[in-house]
């Protein structure tokens, strides 16, 4: 899974004129199925496997649903094609979500699916580097997102260092090759279960840091998201979606191997995956997945609290949002 590029409101108009998604009912004899599109985040990876399975076991049909599950052909389409009503809805991420809202942007999470950060800073294993403080006047490969921008600044201040004495180097989405050839002292972009599972596969193994340790809001990294217009005009579909998907979480909770296997069979072709890599990830997903005592994919109002108060603090958004807007639960 990838971090989007943040978008303007002004792009997003430019899909707002577009069709809205078909949600015509359809089916045989008097088993009528709702249609309805799921845009993922990334290519299909092991976060995914809740999503296949609940479609290959028949959790959806279950609940009268019709989910035709599709790849972004861009990593910035997804919250827009769904503000733009355009698909019914579509993975993406807490702080995106906080930071549409500050552009007016009528989204909203339903679903808090993974719960705490994957995006961890991440300096080789021999490296000096022992806190963020020691960040300081040391080099930061980034694929130039504000958001990792952010997380690095509250890292460093928060254990003692001059974030202005950090230097950030867009490397785009080259980490992995960043790290490689040691074009940078750290990382900040990728994921623990994915980017540091490469490289240490590849012989460059990486020690992480939590930023949830380091000064920044243990926030959900990723969300289901909707429009507003959707959510309120049709709740039943949302209510009937997370039902069936919570079948599937739970089905992948007892059988992982399962669960991923079924993930295995919907691996996009220009994006194959590595089995080895893929059941790691699973390993570290579960537990960052799990709700507790909650329902999975419910989301808590601290939560939001902190995080839309942190975007702010760091200035990524320019205008206080009203949290509690941003999110419902089902």
């Amino acid at each position: 899974m990838k971090k989007i590029l943040f978008f303007t409101a002004a792009a997003l108009l430019l899909v707002l004129g577009g069709c809205g998604v078909n949600n015509a009912e359809s089916g045989a004899g008097s088993h009528k199925m709702q249609k309805v599109t799921l845009m993922l985040d990334w290519y299909p990876n092991a976060v995914h496997s809740f999503l296949y399975t609940a479609q290959e076991k028949g959790y959806f049909k279950q609940q009268g649903l019709d989910v035709n599950i599709e790849m972004p052909a861009d990593t910035n389409d997804p919250l827009k094609l769904v503000a733009a009503n355009q698909v019914d809805m579509a993975l993406s991420y807490q702080p995106e979500v906080v930071i549409a809202r500050s552009q007016n942007i009528p989204v909203q999470s339903f679903g808090a699916i993974v719960r705490h950060p994957l995006n961890y800073l991440m300096v080789p294993e021999n490296s000096t580097i022992q806190s963020p403080k020691d960040l300081e006047g040391k080099t930061v490969g980034y694929p130039s997102i504000p958001l990792d921008e952010a997380i690095i600044h509250s890292m460093v201040q928060f254990a003692g260092g001059n974030p202005d004495k950090v230097k950030m180097i867009d490397v785009g989405f080259n980490l992995i090759p960043t790290m490689a050839t040691k074009k940078a002292d750290a990382l900040i972009g990728g994921y623990i279960n994915h980017e540091k599972l490469l490289l240490d596969k590849e012989g460059h193994p990486m020690r992480t840091f939590n930023p949830a340790k380091y000064g920044v809001p243990d926030y959900y990294e990723l969300v289901l998201v909707a429009s507003e217009k959707s959510l309120k005009e049709k709740p039943d579909v949302y209510k009937k979606f997370m039902a069936a998907i919570r079948e599937g979480q739970a089905y992948v909770q007892k059988h992982p191997k399962e669960g991923l296997s079924i993930l295995l069979k919907h691996e996009d072709q220009s994006s194959p995956l590595d089995k080895e890599v893929e059941t790691k990830s699973l390993q570290i997903l579960l537990p960052l997945m799990d709700a507790k005592n909650k329902p999975f994919g419910y989301q808590d109002a601290s939560s939001w609290n902190k995080v839309e108060k942190w975007l702010y603090n760091e200035k990524v958004i320019q205008t206080h949002v009203n949290a509690k807007s941003a999110y419902k639960n089902f």
